[in-house]
């Protein structure tokens, strides 16, 4: 007020009113002369003042009405002039507040006469409000004339002044109302005593009230009045009223002034009792009309809405909902009710506007909402008003696009579409329009061919109407089109927006008060009680708060839903969708929170569904929600979901097309720029909030594999999605748009599960669950088929491990349960992955930092490894390779550190099986030799097995030959280990033992573990031998033969540091065990030829069969087994069972031996031969330097050796050298084994020995081709054996065995051998020469002569049968012994080799004649030394040797060979000059009688042979032969003749006889047979005849029988001359001329030397011992001889000429003839 108080204002003031007076007089002058006066007195009335008064303007306030009388005279003139001038002077008084309350009354008055006379309308406006506003002295009935003063002017006829008017009535109703609020603010601090008002007493009963209020009360009620159209009770003088003045009255003072109406009950009263009917009464005509029904319906005709009417009273009810919703909860729910009536499809299109755009005014304000739901919602019996105003948005949304609306086609017209032909065809075009991508689009929202704009009406969160603000339209205005449907929309996402950030927000204090309280809580200080107390109110207060959320929020997701899933499907705009989304996502978050499951889901639903394209078909999406949103709103969203036309497509850009995936309709789906949206929104919700996901991640991740699919997203290292399609190929087709966008999708997609690492535990075991049904999902649809899999579960689990490594193990267990799954699933890609995942989780697992650190937390290092154990049940080959790879990594990475992770590791590599193909055979073996070459330090000691058991394992493998070689290499350097660090293992398998066998014995169990009860480094040893052992049984050679190296190697080398004990087990258990497995295996093996090795590798044909391949390793196992009984003895002996062992070797060797392998057989007797050559426990009595008797090689004896690969030697504590050394010096060596079991070693050697001999030779019953027939060098070292055993057994060596060993022997060299290995073991036909079995069989026989000859008289009678094994030798020459019924083809002389050599026969007969004719040798020699033995004499060997003999002698050219007969010749004269003078010695005993008839038949057959001389003897050859039969004869002549007294006379007479036919012509019997050239033994007849002569005439004739065969056979021998001749002389004279054959001539020829010699034999005799007759006979032979002269043959004439010269002596004169009885 300082601006008109200061003097300068006062001072102004006052000439002011000076002039206007002056003014006023001067324009009265004339015709107002009262007038002017009281002005004039009035300027003198004011000076007065101003002189009189200090303080001026109190003063004139109190002579006011005398001031003012002038003014409101001159008013009185009606003169507009005059009239003009007093108001503005009036109004300046006014203005400085110097007006009383009289002079206002009468200023008033004036005012109203003024009015009456419609004068000067506008000023008297002015004038009232500037009354009324400057001070408060208007009261009660002035007031109350003023205000109907401007209530009539508002009725006049002017517009200016009626819109005046109605501005000044709004104003002067504010001032009222304002000066109760200032009254009140006076009266605050006085606290009155409150009256009660009674009831509903009379309506005017407001004496409690102060002026300023009864002022405003009286107002407000006939407001109520007029508006009613009832009379008021206070505006006296109203003559008109409309309601909707009324009604904009009303709303401004409740909406201004509302602390009016909650301060003051009797305001309250009002609004309850007058304004609430108010409105609820005139709503009625809307209520009832529906458009486009007649008048037919209802009797009485119908009130139409009245849109001015219907418009305020909403903004009433707006504004009472708004500001007294506390005191009006009853009416408020019926104005809610009605306001959603209005949103009905059938009420007018203004209506539903003005009705949303209300309701929009409610939904900014959410606390507002809170309360709807607690009074109602949440009340029983009561409207859901909460519920239903969001289902109502949402059914005129759907009313919206199901009925056409009749609006104006403003959008159409905007969108530059000049054909209004409505609604429809401006989508069509824009459409196309928008797929040109020509236009930018007006936002707009299209379904099913209805096509709604979006305007834009309002910011963010107000609520700023557009129809409800037209007060001065009376006719409902054109709603353009798509008004409703955007205030909806904005309604929606208001209201969204408002409750979540309400909740929210209030959620979150409640956490932070929880968070302090806790806190609080935790500190000792705060006394229990008060806690426990606020606590307590705490929670009931959220409990309560809870509870409201959770109404509200149930109340309207339903709705909520239903309408933004539509909007979302229409949506053509990028910013409305992303608002949609955007409230779709607030509200699942909320839900979430809230734990409200089903709605949480169904949002989530809604955001997937609008993700994929249309009509994708994804069960997981239609089964959760159709359950849960059987609600009528929802079935008219799912039935559009479902019958999406194809317009609805068409405005959106395509930026994508993709294959679905497998299980949806075949062929591709489009991915529009609004799916992409979508998904962006689905990617932030589970970003942002996927701690409250929960369950849901099962929707959210199944859609985003969807789409990653479609996008063609592809899983890389770490779980990743990246662009590219691996096998889809030209399917995909993404528009560069997307393109740009996929980087960043899977950017998300990958800080989407890098966030995992925020989530609570039981938040992320929900995302892993999810993770693993949706895999499930993929892996049943992938089965079957070979199509691409989803791979997105996978890579995802992946990553989601990768990120909580820190928290691995809680979700380790369904994590890797999951993928081992996976890796099981017959589509390779998905198994690949699953692979992957899985290693790349563990791989990271292992390396990760952990706390505490892996080394101290076994357990979560078992757990790791636990899945890479499990992979090892599947069976692809894929997935083992992928889980070999990773123990590869391991290995390399962390190999030093596995620790007791080691037994995993290593039974991965050991679970390979055979049938899994080479490369992972080979992956595996790489991981293996990594461990043994790198890691077997560091691993636990009790691990080593294992890694023998692997390494044995691969070696078993049959699947790469150089695997498994290698591996016994591995084994091999394992040994070496072990040998290296003994001691070392030792010591902690022995603690490890120990601390076993407690545990054992605590649980009361045995300890149980292989080789017990071994010490535990042996049993380690012994694990090794027996893995060596089973390889060396493996079906592969090459195989066998590097095990059985190795393993006699390694027993060899590493040996010495087992047990004594232990080397019981390495014999039975390993050696023995081996022993059998490869005789059974060797003896079953497959005779069939093997045709090739792998690939173009040929085999030798001594391997060419399983037979021969087994052959082999029966041969090794036999020869290293026998090497360790060798070399180990000293060892073994002391066992204790060492001869049973030692009989099982023999019965071994026994076995190899009678195999029908011809190696087999001969390694056996190799291995035979070196057990025999063991060093025998040495006695006192020889020391060990001198060699065994028979030459057999001393073993070597071993001194310090090194293990191969070893740098220090080890020298070996018990070696044989150093037992030798010390039995060498002075002290007595000890003896190991008493000579008895030693003895009994050796006669089982012997028995063993005799088996195999008797077994082998014996010829089999039936031949065919494959018999078996044992080989020669077999055979050969079979015999050679004999003499190193002998030495041993000598002394117990009897006849029998003796017997046994002949047996032997005559078999062996029985055998014939196959004519294709005849060339190499007969060194040549032509050459003499014994085989080497030949030569072994005379060493034997050899042995055992000698041994004779020194032994004692008992072993001397074996002469005689070593005699008769030899002479059955001596038959081979003429008659090659049989073998069975085989036939063989007999080499015969040399002429025959070329032809032998081709002929087929399978066998051939050796070459016999030289091993005769030796064995003859030895038994000439023999008999040179023993023929004066007794056994000898006894047992007739004498007769024996002439006996055998006598074969080839008789055979002579028909022996074999040429040599034999005459080898024969000489033994026997050799043998006769030694035998006879011992024959002739014992003659009286009888012991020879029966020698010399077998020796007279003998040289009867030898010198009468009846085998004819081959054509091809040379002359020289012929008399060579001769001289050998005079040789014969001259032995008759000396040896025998002589001492024919000491000789049985038989003999001699046989002896007589043969001389007699020798001395004629041997050949005589031939004379007649073919003419074959026949030499005649000229000198043998003359030699026989010389004998025979000799012997006939010069000894003295003891018997007469004598004498007479030797007369007999002179005269036999003289006839046959005399026989001869005559034939000759007769043939002579036949054949005339032609020469007679030669064969006569040369018998004519004998004959007549014969004739010769006798004639000089019976010349020498004594003429006593020839017989008269004998000489007559002579005699008698003259005539015939000279009849012979006249031959024709020269060689005839000579011999006759030498027959005819001894005649002379018998030229005698002829002696007187004796007379009668003279003699």
């Amino acid at each position: 007020m300082s601006g008109t108080n200061s003097p300068e204002a006062v001072k102004k003031l006052l000439e002011n009113m000076q002039s206007d007076l002056r003014a006023l007089s001067l324009e009265c002058k004339k015709k107002f002369p009262p007038v002017k006066e009281a002005a004039e007195s009035g300027i003198i009335k004011v000076k007065t003042i101003a002189a009189r008064n200090t303080e001026i303007l109190a003063a004139l306030k109190e002579n006011s009405s005398e001031v003012v009388q002038p003014f409101l005279m001159g008013c009185g003139t009606k003169e507009p002039k005059i009239t003009q001038l007093c108001l503005a002077a009036v109004q300046r008084l006014m203005s400085h507040e110097v007006v009383s309350e009289t002079a206002a009354g009468n200023i008033i008055n004036m005012l109203w006469q003024l009015m009456e006379n419609s004068l000067e309308e506008l000023k008297l406006l002015q004038t009232v409000l500037v009354l009324l506003t400057t001070n408060t002295v208007v009261h009660d009935e002035a007031l109350s004339k003023a205000i109907v003063l401007c209530f009539r002017l508002h009725f006049t006829k002017d517009n200016i002044t009626n819109n005046t008017a109605a501005a000044t009535v709004r104003q002067v109703v504010t001032v009222v109302f304002e000066r109760m609020v200032a009254e009140d603010e006076r009266h605050r601090d006085i606290i009155e005593p409150p009256i009660m008002v009674q009831g509903n007493s009379n309506r005017r009963s407001v004496s409690t009230l102060k002026p300023c209020a009864k002022d405003a009360y009286m107002l407000f009620q006939d407001l109520c009045q007029l508006v009613n159209a009832d009379a008021p009770y206070w505006l006296v003088g109203m003559t008109e009223m409309t309601r909707t003045f009324g009604l904009e009255l009303l709303e401004s003072v409740l909406n201004d002034f509302p602390q009016v109406f909650l301060q003051h009950q009797e305001f309250s009263f009002l609004l309850k009792e007058r304004v609430c009917p108010l409105v609820i009464k005139l709503f009625s005509p809307n209520i009832k009309f529906r458009q486009g029904s007649g008048s037919s319906s209802s009797p009485a005709p119908v009130e139409k809405p009245y849109f001015p009417i219907c418009m305020r009273l909403l903004r009433v009810v707006s504004v009472l909902i708004k500001q007294f919703y506390s005191l009006l909860v009853t009416e408020c729910e019926i104005f809610l009710s009605l306001l959603v009536k209005f949103l009905d499809a059938d009420k007018p299109q203004w209506l539903r506007a003005v009705a949303v755009e209300s309701i929009h005014r409610l939904c900014v304000q959410p606390q507002l909402l809170r309360s709807f739901c607690q009074s109602y919602d949440m009340k029983q019996h009561s409207t859901k008003v909460f519920r239903d105003i969001v289902n109502a948005l949402g059914s005129l949304i759907q009313s919206l696009f199901l009925v056409p609306p009749t609006g104006t086609p403003a959008a159409a017209n905007q969108a530059g579409n000049s054909n209004s032909g409505g609604p429809v065809s401006a989508p069509a075009n824009s459409g196309m329009l928008g797929i040109g991508g020509g236009v930018t689009l007006l936002p707009a929202f299209e379904y099913r061919g209805t096509w709604i704009p979006i305007l834009t009406i309002t910011v963010q969160g107000s609520a700023k109407a557009t129809y409800l603000e037209m007060l001065d339209k009376v006719e409902p205005p054109n709603i353009p089109e798509g008004y409703a449907m955007s205030v909806a929309f904005h309604c929606l996402l208001d209201l969204v927006r408002g409750i979540t950030s309400m909740i929210e927000g209030e959620l979150g204090e409640v956490e932070t008060e929880c968070q302090v309280t806790t806190e609080a809580a935790s500190s000792p200080t705060q006394s229990s009680e008060q806690e426990s107390q606020s606590t307590s109110d705490q929670m009931d207060k959220e409990i309560v708060s809870r509870a409201v959320w959770e109404e509200m929020v149930n109340a309207c997701w339903c709705g909520l839903l239903a309408a933004l899933s539509l909007l979302l499907d229409a949506s053509t705009d990028e910013a409305a969708t992303e608002n949609i989304l955007k409230a779709e996502l607030t509200m699942a978050a909320l839900c979430g929170r809230l734990g409200l499951v089903t709605s949480r889901d169904a949002f989530i639903t809604a955001i997937c569904k609008g993700s994929l394209p249309p009509h994708y078909a994804l069960t997981i999406l239609n089964t959760t929600t159709a359950a849960a949103l059987s609600n009528k709103s929802y079935s008219i969203q799912g039935q559009s979901v479902m019958m999406i036309s194809p317009s609805s497509e068409s405005h959106q850009q395509v930026v994508a097309v993709g294959q679905p995936l497998a299980g949806q309709p075949q062929g591709t789906v489009m991915l529009t720029s609004k799916n992409i949206q979508c998904m962006r929104t689905l990617l932030n919700l589970a970003h942002c909030h996927g701690a409250v996901l929960g369950t849901s991640w099962q929707l959210v991740l199944a859609t985003l594999q969807h789409l990653v699919w479609i996008l063609g997203l592809k899983p890389s290292s770490g779980g990743a999605l990246k662009p590219g399609r691996a096998v889809e190929g030209p399917s995909t087709v993404l528009t560069t748009a997307v393109m740009t966008d996929l980087p960043v999708i899977s950017n998300i997609l990958s800080r989407l599960f890098e966030s995992s690492q925020y989530l609570d535990d039981v938040s992320l075991h929900h995302l892993i669950n999810a993770l693993c049904s949706l895999s499930l999902e993929a892996m049943d649809m992938a089965y079957g088929n070979n199509k691409e899999p989803s791979l997105f579960a996978v890579a995802k689990l992946l990553e989601t491990g990768l990120v909580n490594m820190h928290r691995i193990e809680i979700l380790w267990r369904p994590l890797t349960g999951h993928l081992l799954e996976v890796c099981q699933h017959p589509n390779s890609r998905m198994r690949e992955w699953g692979a992957e995942a899985l290693t790349s989780l563990i791989k990271a697992g292992l390396t990760f930092n952990h706390d505490p650190p892996l080394s101290q937390n076994q357990r979560l290092q078992l757990l790791l490894l636990n899945p890479l154990k499990e992979m090892s049940s599947i069976n692809h080959p894929d997935i083992r390779l992928k889980q070999l790879e990773c123990v590869l990594q391991i290995l390399q990475s962390q190999g030093d550190s596995l620790g007791p992770g080691w037994p995993l590791v290593l039974g991965v590599m050991g679970a390979i099986r055979n049938d899994q193909g080479e490369s992972l055979i080979r992956t595996a073996f790489q991981c293996l030799q990594l461990v043994v070459t790198d890691f077997l330090p560091t691993m636990p000691c009790t691990c080593l097995q294992i890694v023998v058991d692997v390494a044995g394992s691969f070696g078993l493998h049959n699947q790469e030959l150089n695997i498994s070689l290698t591996s016994i290499g591995l084994l091999w350097n394992i040994s070496d280990y072990f040998f290296q660090r003994g001691e070392v293992i030792e010591k902690e398998l022995n603690k490890e033992e120990a601390a076993q066998q407690k545990q054992a014995e605590e649980k009361g169990v045995l300890l149980h573990r292989p080789f017990h009860p071994a010490p535990p480094f042996d049993c380690l040893w012994l694990c090794l031998y027996a893995k060596l052992g089973e390889l060396c049984v493996d079906p592969r050679p090459a195989v066998r033969k590097s095990a059985g190296q190795t393993l006699f190697s390694t027993i060899g080398a590493h040996g010495t540091l087992l047990q004594h004990s232990t080397w019981h087990t390495v014999i039975w258990k390993v050696l023995f065990h081996l022993l059998d497995r490869v005789r059974e295996s060797s003896t079953t093996a497959d005779k069939e030829k093997i045709e090739s090795g792998g690939g173009n590798i040929l085999i030798h044909h001594s391997r060419d069969t399983a037979e021969k391949q087994w052959a082999e390793t029966w041969v090794l196992t036999l020869a290293g087994v026998a090497r360790i009984f060798n070399t180990r003895r000293y060892l073994l002996q002391p066992l204790g069972d060492f001869s049973r062992a030692w009989d099982v070797l023999l019965d071994h060797i026994q076995s190899a031996a009678l195999s029908k392998n011809n190696e087999v057989s001969l390694a056996a007797l190799k291995s035979f031969q070196e057990i025999l050559q063991i060093v025998s426990p040495v006695r006192d009595s020889d020391k060990p330097e001198t060699p065994p008797a028979v030459n057999v090689t001393v073993p070597v004896l071993i001194g310090s050796m090194s293990g191969s690969g070893l740098n220090r030697p080890f020298v070996r504590t018990d070696s044989i050298g150093e037992r030798l050394g010390r039995y060498s010096s002075s002290e007595p060596p000890p003896i190991v084994t008493d000579e008895l079991e030693d003895l009994n070693l050796w006669w089982a050697a012997w028995n063993t020995w005799y088996r195999i001999g008797s077994e082998s030779t014996k010829p089999p019953v039936t031949f065919d081709k494959l018999t078996f027939i044992p080989s020669q060098p077999f055979l050969t070292a079979l015999i050679q054996i004999f003499p190193a055993l002998y030495q041993h057994i000598k002394t117990g060596f009897n006849m029998d065995d003796l017997q046994k060993l002949g047996v032997i022997l005559h078999s062996a060299v029985s055998v014939p051998i196959s004519s294709d290995a005849s060339p190499f073991i007969l060194p040549s036909y032509t050459e003499a020469v014994l085989t080497s079995l030949q030569e072994a069989v005379l060493t034997a026989l050899d042995v055992l002569q000698k041994a004779i000859c020194v032994g004692s008289e008992n072993m001397q009678i074996m002469y005689p049968a070593i005699f008769d094994q030899l002479l059955a030798f001596v038959e081979f020459s003429c008659k090659p012994p049989q073998y069975g019924q085989l036939e063989t083809k007999h080499i015969a002389n040399a002429k025959y080799n070329q032809i032998q050599l081709f002929a087929p026969a399978e066998w051939v007969a050796l070459n016999y004649v030289p091993f005769a004719e030796r064995s003859l040798e030895v038994v000439v020699d023999l008999y040179q030394k023993t023929a004066c033995h007794k056994a000898v004499v006894n047992e007739k060997v004498l007769q024996n040797i002439i006996k055998t003999l006598r074969v080839p002698l008789s055979l002579k050219y028909s022996c074999p060979s040429e040599s034999t007969w005459k080898l024969a010749v000489s033994s026997l004269l050799k043998v006769l000059s030694i035998g006879l003078p011992v024959a002739r010695q014992h003659a009286s005993s009888g012991k020879f009688d029966s020698m010399w008839p077998e020796l007279a038949n003998t040289f009867e057959d030898f010198l009468f042979t009846k085998s004819i001389p081959p054509d091809n003897l040379s002359i020289q050859e012929f008399q060579r032969n001769e001289s050998i039969d005079v040789e014969v004869v001259q032995l008759i002549s000396t040896e025998i003749l002589p001492y024919a007294n000491f000789i049985p006379k038989e003999f001699v007479g046989q002896i007589m006889t043969m001389l007699n036919k020798g001395s004629i012509h041997s050949q005589s019997s031939s004379f007649t047979e073919a003419e074959i050239d026949i030499r005649l033994r000229e000198e043998f007849s003359k030699m026989c005849f010389e004998t025979l002569l000799q012997f006939s005439f010069s000894n003295k004739v003891t018997t007469p029988q004598e004498g007479y065969i030797s007369r007999m056979a002179l005269s036999v021998l003289l006839k046959r001359s005399q026989d001869v001749l005559h034939r000759y002389i007769e043939d002579e004279r036949l054949s005339g001329k032609c020469p007679l054959p030669r064969q006569q001539v040369t018998e004519i020829i004998f004959v007549l030397k014969a004739v010769s010699t006798l004639i000089d034999s019976l010349k020498k005799t004594q003429p006593e011992n020839v017989d008269g007759n004998t000489w007559a006979q002579v005699i008698a032979l003259y005539p015939t001889l000279v009849e012979c002269i006249t031959c024709s043959s020269s060689e005839v004439c000579s011999a006759l000429k030498e027959a005819l010269v001894p005649f002379k002596d018998f030229m005698q004169p002829p002696a007187s003839k004796v007379q009668n009885g003279e003699s």
